[in-house]
């Protein structure tokens, strides 16, 4: 499937005019320090997406650089910013040089980890976008049927997630992930686009029983560390 454009983001300092190609650098403009380059815009990132119980245990997580490479770390990093957010009203948190974003949702609590210079909208952006998308499955009335085929019967009448239904719907939570954040990279930030492009993968004909396979082991895995801890 045809992933969408990430969106740009311009450098802290960007916004001198460009150079004509051969030509000399423009002047500096007003306290730009004189030699300023331009920078090739990057694109919006995250560290880290993780849902947690009520009692700060794991129960999805996916980290996408190497600041926490082993899972005892990650594990600990997660329990220390459960310990400092599960108590407060806030929605952000300011943690080992981290920006981190957070809600929670009757025994469950959503975070998404950026570095100390990340856009604190952009990353609320996403927070908000995965839960909606999740949310949107628990308006689809008793008996919605996933479209891969994994028929889970939930109420009507239920307007948040909670943990019983993640962890029957562990599989359809990581397609949603990863419609929203691939490699770190933000792709989507609207819930409708996220569940459509969801509905795509499923019934598209490269989504093969193996690739749901693998979807499948990546949740039973995050499931055992979080029996195991």
């Amino acid at each position: 499937m045809q992933r969408p454009e990430a969106w740009p983001r311009p450098h802290p300092g960007e916004g001198a005019a460009a150079a004509p190609a051969g030509g000399p650098a423009p002047p500096a403009r007003g306290r730009e320090p004189a030699g300023l380059r331009l920078q090739e815009p990057s694109l919006y990132t995250i560290k880290a997406v993780f849902i947690l119980d009520n009692d700060g245990h794991r129960l999805l997580a996916k980290y996408y650089d190497d600041t926490f490479p082993s899972m005892k770390e990650q594990m600990a990093f997660e329990k220390n910013v459960f310990n400092k957010t599960s108590r407060t009203d806030s929605e952000i948190a300011f943690f080992g040089g981290m920006t981190i974003v957070y809600k929670s949702s009757i025994d469950l609590f959503l975070y998404v980890v950026g570095s100390s210079y990340e856009n604190e909208l952009m990353l609320m952006s996403v927070l908000t976008c995965l839960f909606e998308s999740l949310n949107h499955v628990l308006r689809q009335g008793p008996g919605f049927s996933w479209p891969w085929g994994g028929s889970r019967a939930v109420s009507a009448f239920r307007k948040n997630v909670e943990k019983r239904w993640l962890l029957e719907n562990m599989d359809g939570a990581f397609l949603v992930l990863d419609e929203i954040v691939d490699g770190g990279v933000i792709l989507e930030s609207d819930p409708q686009q996220v569940i459509q492009k969801v509905n795509f993968r499923a019934d598209d004909s490269g989504l093969t029983e193996h690739g749901v396979a693998q979807v499948l082991q990546s949740a039973k895995e995050q499931i055992k560390w979080s029996l195991l801890k």
